[in-house]
């Protein structure tokens, strides 16, 4: 049984579920930057020319057809289907984005891994931009430019909804809904939202959503692998671990994950599986936490098992 015919999943013990995943906290930080530098540039002037239109003008997704407020030509550039996913328009904006890619997107990179969850949360955004800047000029009244990574978190949101439909989410934390029935509920909102007269981006929403969707469902035919790109590297996170006392000096094996096939825990001596349970396990939970748990081997999930039983 894969995690896609499962209701939940959530690796236990051993530390092996982050709450704050590398990824989910590098996202969060730079939101956060962003936003503290589109602040500062609220109150800077370059000649006549705010430096918030500078902003907006450069990095925010601009329509292909159209002017903008100062009667100049919108300026789309290809990177600004990448740079609006990390500008937002206020706190609240921020805020509630930040808080829905955390709620949902750090269940997804534990068990995806860090590599493919960027990938993931990338491609949503740009899916959502490119719907946003095609379909606009057809369905929306305005033509301004869009940011915020509301598109992206959208794409999360219903991975969220196709990996653990049955998963409770008690909404206004009193009323507890079905993953599946309150995002679903959400996406039909957004479609019959397009057209509105609002400064939300609907169709970038939907875009993100159709995006994470066809993710998904080709991870679950292909299951895609990036831990071998090499043109980005997700930094390694080590702790001290607390050394059993009762352990005898320099009894530590330094032993490569790949050696974990080799073991059988039932059936070494007590002293030996206490090594093994300490060097081995502390590498597997590294693996974890690189490529999630999805790329084990199965003999390194016995081993789990195995040693969570005699916790």
């Amino acid at each position: 049984m894969s995690y896609y015919d499962r209701d939940y999943y959530r690796p236990t013990g051993f530390g092996g579920f982050s709450f704050f995943p590398p990824i989910i906290k590098q996202l969060l930080i730079i939101n956060i930057v962003v936003f503290i530098l589109q602040q500062m540039m609220n109150n800077i002037a370059f000649g006549e020319i705010p430096g918030w239109y500078l902003l907006n003008h450069y990095f925010a997704l601009n329509p292909l057809v159209g002017f903008d407020r100062f009667g100049e030509s919108n300026n789309f550039q290809i990177w600004q289907l990448f740079t609006y996913q990390f500008m937002h328009g206020g706190f609240s904006h921020i805020f509630y984005n930040m808080l829905m890619l955390w709620m949902f997107g750090m269940e997804i990179e534990n068990i995806w891994g860090s590599k493919k969850f960027l990938i993931f949360y990338l491609t949503s955004g740009v899916g959502a931009g490119l719907v946003q800047i095609l379909l606009a000029p057809i369905f929306e009244n305005s033509l301004a430019p869009v940011m915020g990574a509301s598109g992206s978190v959208f794409g999360v949101m219903l991975a969220f909804a196709m990996l653990f439909p049955n998963r409770y989410i008690f909404l206004y934390f009193l009323v507890p809904l079905k993953a599946k029935y309150l995002i679903g509920f959400l996406f039909i909102v957004e479609l019959l939202s397009v057209g509105g007269l609002s400064m939300v981006a609907h169709l970038a929403h939907i875009g993100g959503a159709v995006t994470g969707a066809i993710f998904v469902l080709l991870d679950k035919n292909f299951h895609f692998n990036f831990e071998n790109l090499k043109f980005f590297s997700i930094p390694k996170k080590t702790k001290k671990r607390p050394q059993n006392n009762f352990r005898k000096p320099f009894s530590a094996k330094k032993d490569n994950i790949q050696d974990a096939e080799f073991y059988d825990i039932n059936s070494l001596s007590k002293q030996a599986e206490q090594e093994i349970s300490q060097s081995t396990i502390d590498a597997i939970l590294d693996k974890i936490s690189q490529s999630g748990y999805k790329n084990l081997t199965e003999e390194e999930k016995r081993i789990l098992f195995e040693a969570s039983k005699k916790k």
